[in-house]
């Protein structure tokens, strides 16, 4: 019986399409250049944030992401930017009775975004807002206290087997892997209760289970 479902952020419920648009234009090179340096950087198992530091060796990210906040260039999250599954998917579990969750590694401004969306979640976080970002096994024990039900009752959903997948089942949760994006395209997570190709897949598997 699964009580609870907690979603990753990117590239499970949003696109990170806008996000690395928005750096390749603060960063001054192409879309497209972002794109690849990306794909780069993940085919070669590496922090994506790593793109950034290749445009610019040494760059502390952190410090360049609040450097866009003060120029008014920071995060920005609309409809736009929801996979078209995701109202659909939440809500129909919701419907069932399934409690639903929305936490990942985004910084808390973030947080503020998503909530403004009026997602179908009767919980939303972030890594940022918690202080604990993914795989720190203290970040799924947060999402076992967070969530309603015992470990085995709830599933974490996400695309990033190193970061979603093995950490929450190494925390005794159950975990499903997203085949979107991409890091959930090309990194086979076999550890996975789970592995669909949307969430409203996803949804039916758990709802007909239960």
């Amino acid at each position: 019986m699964i009580r609870s479902v907690v979603l990753d952020i990117g590239e499970t419920l949003v696109s990170d399409t806008r996000y690395w648009a928005d750096w390749a234009r603060w960063l001054g090179v192409p879309p497209h250049t972002m794109s690849a340096l990306v794909g780069a950087v993940v085919a070669a198992g590496r922090d994506n944030a790593d793109a950034i530091r290749i445009v610019r060796p040494g760059v502390d990210v952190g410090a360049e992401w609040r450097a866009r906040q003060a120029a008014g260039q920071g995060d920005h999250l609309d409809e736009s930017d929801l996979y078209p599954d995701v109202r659909p998917a939440l809500q129909r579990l919701r419907t069932e009775g399934i409690w639903v969750g929305v936490v990942g590694n985004q910084n808390d401004a973030v947080t503020g975004l998503l909530r403004g969306l009026d997602l179908p979640a009767d919980g939303i976080a972030t890594s940022g807002e918690w202080g604990i970002r993914k795989p720190s096994p203290a970040f799924f024990d947060r999402v076992a206290e967070w969530a309603p039900g015992t470990r085995d009752q709830i599933v974490y959903v996400g695309d990033h087997p190193a970061n979603d997948v093995v950490p929450a089942r190494a925390a005794g949760l159950r975990a499903a892997h997203l085949r979107r994006g991409p890091i959930g395209l090309t990194t086979a997570a076999p550890e996975a209760d789970w592995t669909v190709d949307s969430l409203a897949e996803f949804a039916e598997l758990i709802i007909r289970q239960n």
